[in-house]
C-alpha cells in the first residue's frame, strides 16, 4: 500500500463498534426493493468483498404509513422482514465489514396510495410531489406517540437482524423528522411547532429513544442535511443547520452530513466538482467530538485522504463511486490506483432508480447482475480454449467487449478507423461540461494496454475483405450509430422538410463543421446532447436558440436530477429556449415551428445554421457486406441498438459473456419469485 493512503485504512471506533477502515458504502437506492432481496444482497456482499469498511442498507421504511409507492425501497415493518435483513448482514460480516441500516419514515414525501393510510406530517400540506393530487394529515399527539414507538420497534428489529449501526434518518426532505424541523412545512402551535427547540423536539426524542434501544450492541448514526441548496432553503449551515448539530452534538455516535435536496446532494460531474460539499459541511467537526462522515462523489484517493488529514471528515462516504467500482478500497490498499473504475458522475444510476428498476451504471455493467447472472465486477471466467477475436470499433461497447474477452484469455485485436481510440466517449468528452465522459475510454484503454494478448490499432480502416482475410475466430462489430440529419426524432418518426442535407448533426459539430453566428438547435432527443452543444456554442460566442417539441426541455434530465440546473445554465449562457415548439420545416427564412400540443403556428426562428438532435441509426455497411460474404459476426453496442453510453457498455459486456459461454442459452437468468400463501 502507498503510505500516503494509510489514514484511509486506520480503524475508527464508532460508539460500541469499530469500523475496519474509513471507507463507507453509503445508503442509497439500488432498485432492488424488499421484493428482490437476493439481488440486493448480491450488491452489498460484493462491496464488502471489495473492501468497504461499512456497507449500508438503503432507506428502510419502518411502517405502512410511510409509503413510497412505485419506488424500490426496503421495509422493516415487522419481524417477518428481519429474515432477509439478517441474511444481508451475515454476507457483509463474512468479509469483515460492518453493516448499517437507514431507518426512516418519509412523512409528507409518502404517497398514501398502496397501503391506504394517509401520508402524515406536522401540518396539513400537499405531499412533496406536486404532480400528485394528495395531501398529508396533521399528526395529533397520539400519532406522534405512535411514531416514536415505530422507531423504537424498528431499532429493535435492526438489532435482531445483527446490524452494527442504525441510522436515524433526517435528510433530503424525505424524513418526517426533517418535516417537523423545517418551518417550511411545520405550522404547528403546540410543543412540536413554532420555536426551533419545539420543531427539534421530535428529532431529539427519536434519537434519544433509538440510543436506548441500541444499548451497547449498535452504534447510532444520524444522517442530516446541514444546508439546503435547493428547496425552501430554510435550513442553512450558518443558521438552523448548524444549530441542529450544536444542539445534538454528542447524542449520536456518528454524524453523517450532507446537503439538500437530493438533486444537489447527488449533483452530476457537469455541475459539481469532486468534494464540493466540503464548503457546507466542514464546520461539523468543529462543534462535535463524534466521528463525522460525508460524501462528495469521491473518486480520487488523494481527495479522500486530504479530507481526513485536514480534519474535514473522519469517514469517506460514497454511493455512486461504490457503484462504479465496488472494489475501489481494495485497489487503493493494493496500490492499484490506476485500476479504479471511476464514476463519471452521469447519474444514470439515479435515473433508473426514479423509474423504479434495478440499478444500472455507465462504468460498471455488472451492477445488479451479481446474483441473477453471476457477474463479478473483477473476475472473468478463464477460457480453456483461447481464440482470436477481432473487434471493429473502439467505442464504449468495443472496448468493454475487448476487455472482458482479453481477461478471459482470448487473443484480442481492436481496430479503430479514427486516429484516436474511444469512439463516442472520446468525441463527446470534448463538449463543454462532458469531460468526465472520457473516463469510460480512459479506464478501458489503460487496462487493455497492459495486456500482452491485446493489440490496439487506431487509424485502421477495415472493409469486409480485410476483415475476412484476418480469419479471426470471432468478429465483433462495434461500428456505432451516427446521428440522423433529416429531423426524425422521438416525437416525430418521419423526416422534416428541408432538414436533409441542410441540417448539421452532432457528429458534424464534433467533426468541426463551420457554424454560423446564429444557431438553431432542434432537440427531439431530450437528453444531454442538444443542451450540451448549446452551452458549448454559446461559450464560443454563438447566439443559440434551443427548440424542443416537448412541454419541458430535456425531460430525461429530470431523472438525472439535472434539469433545473441545465435550464439555469442555458439562461446564464444567453440561450433562448423554446419548449413545446415542434419544427415543421427549415428554409432560408429559418426554422418554422408550431405549438407541440395544439399545432398553432408560431413565429419562425431566424438562424444561419440548423443543428438537429434527433435519433441515431446503426452503421450497417460492414455488417451488410460481411453477411453477403457469409462471414459470421456479432453486432454489439450502438451498432446493434442505439442507446446511452451505459447501454453500449452493457451491450459489449453481455455479448462478450455470451461468447464465453457463461450465459443461459434461453436468455432467462435467475429471478426472484413471490411466495404464494395457500
Amino acid at each position: 500500500m502507498d503510505p500516503r493512503y494509510a489514514p484511509l485504512f486506520e480503524p475508527l471506533k464508532i460508539g460500541p463498534v469499530t469500523a475496519p477502515n474509513r471507507f463507507v458504502s453509503m445508503p442509497h437506492a439500488i432498485g432492488h426493493s424488499y421484493l428482490m432481496p437476493n439481488g440486493a444482497i448480491g450488491i452489498r456482499e460484493t462491496r464488502a468483498e471489495g473492501g468497504w469498511g461499512i456497507v449500508s442498507m438503503q432507506l428502510s421504511e419502518i411502517d405502512p404509513t410511510s409509503d413510497l409507492a412505485g419506488l424500490p425501497y426496503e421495509r422493516l415493518w415487522d419481524d417477518g422482514d428481519v429474515i432477509a435483513h439478517a441474511r444481508s448482514v451475515e454476507r457483509i460480516h463474512a468479509h469483515g465489514a460492518l453493516a448499517s441500516i437507514e431507518l426512516g419514515h418519509t412523512g409528507i414525501r409518502s404517497r398514501g396510495i398502496t397501503t391506504g393510510y394517509p401520508a402524515m406530517g406536522p401540518s396539513v400540506v400537499p405531499i412533496l410531489k406536486p404532480d400528485m393530487p394528495f395531501m398529508a394529515k396533521a399528526m395529533d399527539r397520539q400519532d406522534i406517540r405512535d411514531l416514536r414507538q415505530m422507531f423504537r420497534a424498528a431499532a429493535r428489529r435492526a438489532k435482531a437482524a445483527g446490524y452494527d449501526i442504525v441510522y436515524v434518518y433526517a435528510s433530503h426532505e424525505a424524513s418526517i423528522l426533517w418535516h417537523f424541523l423545517s418551518p417550511a412545512y411545520n405550522f404547528r402551535t403546540d410543543e412540536y411547532g413554532g420555536s426551533f427547540e419545539n420543531r427539534l423536539r421530535l428529532f431529539r426524542e427519536v434519537l434519544e429513544e433509538t440510543k436506548e434501544e441500541a444499548g451497547d450492541d449498535m452504534a447510532v448514526a444520524v444522517r442530516f442535511a446541514v444546508h439546503e441548496l435547493s428547496g425552501p432553503k430554510r435550513i442553512l449551515n450558518d443558521g438552523e443547520g448548524r444549530a441542529v448539530i450544536e444542539a445534538l452534538a454528542e447524542l449520536p455516535d456518528l454524524w453523517d452530513v450532507n446537503v439538500s435536496s437530493w438533486s444537489r446532494d447527488s449533483g452530476t460531474a457537469r455541475y459539481d466538482a469532486e468534494a464540493f460539499q466540503e464548503e457546507f459541511t466542514s464546520f461539523v467537526k468543529q462543534v462535535t467530538g463524534k466521528p463525522v462522515l460525508g460524501v462528495g462523489r469521491f473518486t480520487s484517493p488523494d481527495a479522500m485522504v486530504s479530507q481526513i488529514r485536514r480534519g474535514v471528515l473522519d469517514l469517506i462516504g460514497a454511493a455512486r463511486p461504490s457503484i462504479a467500482d465496488p472494489f475501489l478500497p481494495a485497489k487503493v490498499r493494493e496500490g492499484r490506483i490506476e485500476d479504479i473504475r471511476e464514476c463519471i458522475g452521469c447519474n444514470m444510476c439515479v435515473a433508473v432508480e426514479t423509474i423504479g428498476v434495478e440499478l444500472r451504471c455507465t462504468q460498471n455493467p455488472t451492477i445488479s447482475e451479481e446474483w441473477r447472472r453471476g457477474w463479478h465486477p473483477e473476475r472473468i471466467p478463464a477460457t480453456s480454449n483461447a481464440k482470436s477475436v477481432l473487434v471493429v470499433g473502439s467505442g464504449p461497447a468495443g472496448l468493454e467487449a475487448a476487455l472482458v474477452l482479453a481477461k478471459a484469455g482470448h487473443e484480442v485485436t481492436v481496430a479503430e478507423r479514427a486516429d484516436e481510440l474511444g469512439g463516442r466517449s472520446t468525441r463527446e468528452a470534448r463538449i463543454k461540461g462532458l469531460s468526465s465522459w472520457g473516463r469510460v475510454k480512459d479506464y478501458r484503454i489503460y487496462q487493455l494496454q497492459q495486456m500482452l494478448n491485446v493489440n490496439l490499432y487506431p487509424g485502421s480502416v477495415l472493409d469486409a475483405d480485410s476483415i475476412a482475410d484476418f480469419e479471426a475466430d470471432h468478429i465483433l462489430l462495434a461500428t456505432g450509430a451516427p446521428w440522423r440529419g433529416d429531423g426524425a426524432g422521438r416525437t416525430r418518426l418521419q423526416p422534416i422538410p428541408g432538414f436533409a442535407s441542410r441540417a448539421l448533426t452532432p457528429d458534424d459539430v464534433m467533426d468541426g463543421a463551420a457554424i454560423g453566428s446564429i444557431v438553431a438547435i432542434y432537440d427531439d432527443d431530450h437528453y444531454y446532447m442538444a443542451n450540451a452543444l448549446a452551452a458549448d456554442l454559446a461559450a464560443k460566442g454563438h447566439q443559440v436558440h434551443l427548440i424542443s417539441p416537448m412541454p419541458a426541455l430535456s425531460a430525461w434530465m429530470g431523472h438525472t436530477l439535472e434539469q433545473p440546473r441545465m435550464i439555469a445554465e442555458m439562461k446564464a449562457a444567453g440561450v433562448r429556449m423554446y419548449p413545446n415548439s415542434a419544427a415543421t420545416g427549415w428554409s432560408d427564412d429559418g426554422l418554422a415551428i408550431v405549438r407541440g400540443d395544439t399545432g398553432e403556428a408560431l413565429p419562425t426562428i431566424a438562424a444561419a445554421t440548423l443543428i438537429t438532435v434527433g435519433t441515431r441509426l446503426p452503421d450497417t455497411r460492414l455488417s451488410t457486406a460481411l453477411m453477403e460474404k457469409g462471414v459470421p459476426f456479432r453486432v454489439i453496442g450502438d451498432a446493434e441498438c442505439p442507446s446511452v453510453i451505459q447501454g453500449a457498455v452493457y451491450s459489449g459486456h453481455r455479448h462478450a459473456r455470451e461468447l464465453l459461454g457463461t450465459e443461459p442459452e434461453n436468455r432467462i437468468f435467475k429471478r426472484e419469485r413471490p411466495t404464494l400463501f395457500l
